[in-house]
């Protein structure tokens, strides 16, 4: 995220950090990095460093409707990134470090939580380029062995239906009338209205597919995003991160995109080399499904900011551009 929230106070997330953490910082800094929650780096006063999340929760739907229900939904997540790390031994995954009480994270006000982690030196991934051959077996080689752990006991169950459907459905619903929240609306409304054929029938194969996804006999741990911008290079190895999407699902939750060769096709070699680790045969109908639901859910997420009362704002501005990509990814995917 680009801009800070601005329902969060630097004073405010010092004295959570103190509360929570027992954390005396000597420097805070904000970091615009990554997408989906807000980021510090610190430093505290006997000079380890931290990296600092905080996430609204009335921007993750996926997780529950309520603001406690989301609260519930991301410590459940956060507690199965640790069980993950300690307790199956996946030193792959990073997970957040427990405050004074064991928890994951901590409210910092009613809207806000934060979570706290050891910083981590190496580099970070972006969302969009393709791996390199190396590195896409190495990512296929973590989920393989991500997918074989016992699910922990706060692993929750990642619905594969819409978790924003009815956002998605008044947007395509209201085409004909003006969209006045911001200065980019309007141009989402016209984006949308180009792209309403192929979003409609994306809708259609979802929905057709979407029984037999909710009722999948193999169900797995998934990360539920595991792309390059969710990937950090170090010294030791790539490392996942971003583990508030975490859940039970089929495999192919994981896979769609890691399995993507440059053309839009499976990934043979990928493929196999996942089916060799886990035993579990690709489902082609599966990928397809999962690679639908990402574009829906981008459009129906970028839609409600866009929609939504904004500025122009860097955050809307990046909104808008995303809006124009998944537009695009969504007629790719009804064509193919």
């Amino acid at each position: 995220m680009i801009d800070k929230p601005s329902g969060v106070s630097e004073q405010e997330l010092r004295r959570a950090l103190d509360q929570g953490w027992a954390l005396r910082l000597d420097e805070l800094h904000y970091a615009p990095v990554g997408a989906g929650s807000y980021h510090w780096t610190a430093r505290d006063h006997r000079g380890d460093r931290w990296f600092v999340t905080v996430d609204d929760l009335d921007d993750k739907s996926w997780l529950g409707d309520t603001r406690p229900q989301a609260l519930a939904g991301l410590r459940a997540a956060l507690d199965t990134a640790r069980a993950l790390r300690d307790r199956a031994g996946l030193g792959f995954v990073v997970a957040p470090e427990p405050a004074g009480d064991g928890a994951a994270l901590r409210p910092v006000n009613p809207r806000y939580a934060v979570a706290v982690y050891a910083l981590i030196e190496g580099s970070s991934g972006e969302f969009g380029p393709p791996l390199a051959p190396a590195e896409q077996a190495g990512l296929v080689d973590l989920l393989a062995a991500l997918h074989q752990v016992t699910p922990p006991p706060s692993a929750p169950v990642a619905r594969p239906a819409l978790a924003q459907r009815e956002v998605l459905a008044d947007a395509l619903d209201e085409l004909d009338r003006p969209w006045s929240g911001g200065p980019f609306s309007e141009p989402a409304r016209a984006l949308l209205a180009d792209a309403a054929g192929p979003i409609r029938d994306l809708l259609a194969t979802f929905d057709r597919l979407l029984p037999r996804l909710t009722a999948a006999p193999h169900q797995v741990v998934t990360h539920g995003e595991p792309h390059p911008g969710n990937l950090m290079r170090t010294g030791d190895g790539l490392r996942l991160i971003d583990w508030d999407t975490v859940g039970r699902a089929a495999p192919e939750r994981d896979l769609w995109s890691v399995l993507a060769a440059a053309d839009g096709t499976i990934d043979g070699d990928a493929a196999h080399r996942y089916t060799q680790a886990t035993g579990h045969p690709i489902d082609p109908d599966a990928l397809r499904f999962y690679r639908i639901r990402w574009a829906l859910d981008d459009i129906a997420a970028f839609t409600s900011q866009l929609r939504a009362r904004h500025g122009h704002t860097a955050d809307a501005e990046a909104g808008w551009h995303a809006l124009q990509e998944t537009a695009a990814d969504a007629t790719a995917a009804a064509a193919g």
